[in-house]
């Protein structure tokens, strides 16, 4: 979902990744490896709260701002079928939709609504990779889950289960910011609202305060799953390919297998991802609905009109997006942690 939403959950494999499933069979230099990360992801993970949801944020933030060209073109396609006709949807391409866009809005129009990304992925980047690591302390107090730390298909389970619950938490708190940044970034030569301020009020008046929370339904109902299918692919690709090949940078580990996951991820849901967007536009600008029967009523709808291939249309620059995506913000997550547990302890609040 964002992938957004989708892109803005990392975590720590911690030394039961790295572990499981070995029994003797690691070697000696595995081992002093395997000793040594968990020395530093036992440090990295001390550091305080505060520095949690900074690097999040921080890791988020980046991310968008270095896609935000590619981010703008995904919406601009994903909301083409509400209100353009068959013959126009069949000319819409990559390159002309980018010329039309440095020909009529200017260069930096690419990054429309790029300040309201970046404030929208501030806290929720910060909420997924907190919420992220609260939920899975929580689970594993439950009685008889730490006798299966060395289960591979329930400590599965539970990467894909709080992923999930971390995106559902984000996605809710900071859904109308959400919104707003889809309503900016549709716009093309009108322009209805002028910043983040003026179209939340707008909204607010025009719509109700409801009107925030148009699609939220949609959203949660992709974005578990997104950011559930992003922790768990990243978390069984990286601890794997760490335990065979550990003289590999951890950086470059990090930005392969969270790319990786983010193609996944991105796959799976982005059919939920399109009408997602395409819900939060009902009634922008004083539009008429286009879908009325509710989610599923809007899929039926989608299909009807536009063929199954109208679910994935924007796929292709989403593509493009999400491997750079989804790989700077792991690698940026990773760096601050580290960065940040070497502070001393007194200057990293807890």
């Amino acid at each position: 979902m964002q992938t957004e939403a989708r892109v803005g959950v990392v975590v720590e494999g911690g030394p039961r990744s790295l572990n499981s499933g070995n029994g003797g069979s690691i070697d000696d230099g595995a081992s002093k490896f395997n000793q040594q990360q968990q020395q530093s992801l036992h440090r990295q993970g001390q550091i305080g709260t505060v520095s949690q949801l900074l690097a999040g944020g921080i890791a988020g933030a980046v991310s968008k701002t270095c896609t935000a060209p590619l981010a703008r073109l995904t919406i601009l396609f994903q909301v083409q079928g509400m209100h353009s006709d068959v013959a126009t949807l069949r000319r819409a391409s990559i390159w002309h939709e980018a010329s039309r866009i440095v020909g009529e809005e200017g260069f930096r129009a690419f990054w429309k609504g790029n300040l309201v990304t970046i404030a929208h992925r501030l806290p929720y980047s910060s909420v997924s990779f907190y919420a992220y690591e609260r939920y899975k302390n929580l689970v594993q107090l439950i009685p008889g889950l730490e006798s299966q730390s060395e289960n591979v298909s329930a400590d599965l389970l539970v990467r894909f289960m709080c992923g999930g619950l971390a995106g559902i938490t984000a996605a809710t708190v900071t859904y109308p910011l959400d919104l707003v940044r889809t309503r900016l970034a549709a716009q093309t030569n009108v322009t209805y609202y002028r910043g983040i301020w003026h179209a939340l009020r707008t909204i607010s008046r025009e719509e109700g305060l409801l009107g925030l929370y148009k699609g939220l339904g949609a959203t949660l109902l992709g974005v578990g799953p997104s950011i559930a299918i992003s922790f768990s692919v990243y978390e069984t690709l990286r601890s794997s390919w760490q335990l065979q090949r550990p003289d590999h940078s951890t950086v470059l580990v990090s930005l392969a297998c969270g790319s990786l996951s983010g193609i996944a991820s991105s796959t799976a849901t982005f059919p939920i991802d399109l009408l997602r967007r395409r819900m939060q536009l009902e009634g922008a600008a004083g539009r008429a609905r286009v879908y009325k029967t509710g989610v599923f009523g809007a899929f039926k709808h989608i299909i009807r009109t536009e063929g199954v291939r109208g679910l994935y249309r924007g796929i292709l620059p989403e593509y493009y997006k999400v491997v750079p995506s989804v790989g700077i913000v792991f690698m940026t997550y990773e760096t601050m942690k580290k960065v940040l547990s070497d502070i001393p302890a007194s200057d990293n609040y807890k």
